[in-house]
């Protein structure tokens, strides 16, 4: 029972590791957009998915008024940040199966996958040592993220 333990523990590390970095998005709203941090966080509360808290800031980045070097900057680590959320999202929409001993551990992704002709669902696939040095990996990159984003916030004196 100590893998299974050990496997739900880092899941939510990477979970929390993962909220604590996409709400960091709000003060680069705030700068980006120029407005307060109340304002910023309205914002990203209203938009729903992590998906469009990026492309806003990615968007925000690319306007006229970011200098060069900013928008460079901002748009590397959302773009870290999009390649994180795959992994993220995959460990937050699927169903964990453990064997009776509790060192036997998977996933089954709840997700519809349409071809032309044919529907499948529900994708097994195992969590083993590959996979847990994988998430660990990840976790890691977004610590790199998050203290990246308090750096540009800083430089740039973005309302905190």
């Amino acid at each position: 029972m100590a893998r299974f333990h050990d496997i739900l523990l880092l899941i939510g590390q990477l979970n929390y590791t993962w909220t604590n970095t996409e709400s960091l998005l709000i003060y680069l709203i705030a700068g980006l957009a120029r407005v307060d941090k109340e304002t910023a966080i309205i914002i990203f509360l209203t938009l729903n998915t992590t998906r469009a808290r990026i492309e806003l800031v990615e968007r925000l980045a690319k306007t006229n008024k970011t200098p060069l070097n900013q928008r460079q900057e901002i748009l590397a680590l959302t773009q870290q940040l999009g390649r994180q959320a795959k992994l993220r999202n995959k460990y937050s929409h699927c169903i964990y199966s453990f064997d009776e001993t509790g060192d036997q551990a998977s996933t089954q992704l709840m997700a519809i996958f349409d071809s032309k002709d044919t529907i499948k669902y529900g994708k097994i696939e195992q969590i083993n040592d590959a996979e847990i040095l994988r998430i660990n990996e990840v976790i890691e990159q977004l610590q790199v993220v998050n203290r990246e984003i308090w750096s540009i916030v800083e430089r740039y004196s973005f309302p905190r």
